[in-house]
C-alpha cells in the first residue's frame, strides 16, 4: 500500500522476511542511517531462525525504492 503525503515524499507499507543469517543484523538500523527514509514499525515477529516485520516507509519515492532494491540485495524478502 502506498499514500503520498507531500509534492515529492510518500509512504509505502510493506512486509518485510529475514532469513536466519540476517536475524541478527541490524538492517532496520542501518536503514535509517544510509537512506533518507524514516521507518516505522507497525507488527513484528522475531525467533531465533527467522522474523517477519510489517513496516512503513515514509520518504522520496526514489529513495524508498533505493533502500528496498538494497533490503532485496541484502537477502531480506518485501513483499509489497
Amino acid at each position: 500500500m502506498e499514500f503520498k503525503i507531500g509534492r515529492n515524499e510518500m509512504k509505502k507499507e510493506m512486509k518485510l522476511v529475514f532469513p536466519e543469517d540476517l536475524v541478527c543484523e541490524p538492517v532496520l538500523y542501518r536503514l535509517g542511517k544510509d537512506f533518507s527514509v524514516i521507518y516505522s514499525i507497525k507488527s513484528a515477529n522475531v525467533t531465533s531462525d527467522s522474523g517477519w516485520v510489517v513496516l512503513s516507509l515514509e520518504g522520496e519515492e526514489g529513495e524508498i525504492e533505493r533502500a528496498i532494491k538494497h533490503l532485496e540485495e541484502k537477502g531480506v524478502i518485501v513483499e509489497r
